[in-house]
């Protein structure tokens, strides 16, 4: 079984069209077909049925794709962990992040840690801190920031850099704008713009309110921090959201509120495998992110 094959097998089973295959990896449509014909010999079983313009995997295809793509995704990091620590200032770092650190805490730490080296690059993923923390454990992606960070995962080393409030948003049209803070039962019978299921943002309200004794009425659900920010100034609802969300926004037509009553926060850092050491660009990143953030929370961030 050879390497080629394998990768030949992979994108036919993807594109379910041999020609279309061939075309992609720029090869002649009978070097494919023959390599895969050379497979199932040597395999004795057929991978796919044959019929139309379309050929679909067989079921014992379906079981050796699942196989030989996870193979081949170790290939892959092998080879690049071999560059990496030939070369540890050139390598590509896999990196995911919730929506809500997109818009400043992300910009923000890539932009000083290229200005101490500018020859690693970054693959981004966004993503549910559920779905980020999967992508760590399976290996497709290296680092994840996440909020709030996993404690009690035993495959995911989490680092805590800075622990955030949450905040009232509230048109400034509300009766409540002009209030120096707020206990949230004080929002008991208003209507919610929140995350959507999914998202920890949102079971950190819902357990929040809660608390104090009320489940939230949800008007509108959403992934985006900005459509939800901009729901609350139309006036459409109140909602709960990260301090850092807001501190970039003008707010012409919200205020952000303290939560005094009870107290509404989440821990923000990053998630590691345990199943696997950093390669070196890695472990020059998650240093810099440790003195990055030491470095900030001297200064009371």
């Amino acid at each position: 079984m050879e390497l080629r094959q394998i990768k030949y097998f992979i994108k036919v089973a993807e594109l379910e069209h041999v020609s279309e295959a061939a075309a992609e990896l720029h090869v002649a449509q009978s070097a494919v077909s023959r390599q895969i014909a050379n497979l199932e010999d040597e395999l004795g079983v057929k991978l796919f049925l044959r019929g139309g313009r379309r050929i679909r995997l067989t079921p014992v295809g379906e079981i050796f794709l699942e196989r030989v793509k996870s193979a081949m995704n170790e290939f892959d990091k092998a080879e690049r962990e071999i560059y990496e620590y030939l070369n540890p200032e050139a390598g590509t770092i896999r990196l995911g992040f919730p929506t809500s650190l997109a818009a400043k805490t992300l910009p923000n730490v890539i932009s000083a840690f290229r200005k101490e080296h500018p020859q690693i690059g970054f693959q981004l993923q966004q993503g549910t801190v559920k779905e980020l923390s999967e992508a760590v454990v399976q290996g497709h992606i290296d680092i994840a920031f996440v909020s709030p960070v996993p404690s009690s995962d035993p495959q995911l080393d989490g680092h805590i850099f800075f622990t955030e409030k949450m905040m009232a948003l509230l048109s400034k049209q509300h009766e409540l704008a002009t209030e120096p803070y707020l206990r949230l039962d004080q929002l008991r019978h208003e209507q919610f713009v929140l995350f959507r299921q999914g998202y920890i943002i949102r079971d950190i309200v819902m357990k929040a309110c809660a608390q104090v004794g009320f489940q939230p009425r949800i008007a509108f659900e959403g992934e985006d921090v900005d459509t939800l920010k901009g729901l609350v100034s139309a006036g459409l609802g109140v909602s709960v959201l990260p301090e850092i969300t807001l501190t970039d926004m003008p707010m012409r037509d919200t205020k952000a509120i303290e939560i005094v009553e009870p107290d509404v926060s989440r821990t923000v850092g990053i998630v590691l495998p345990t199943n696997r050491t950093l390669a070196p660009s890695e472990k020059v990143f998650f240093e810099f992110l440790e003195t990055y953030y030491n470095k900030l929370n001297q200064f009371g961030y």
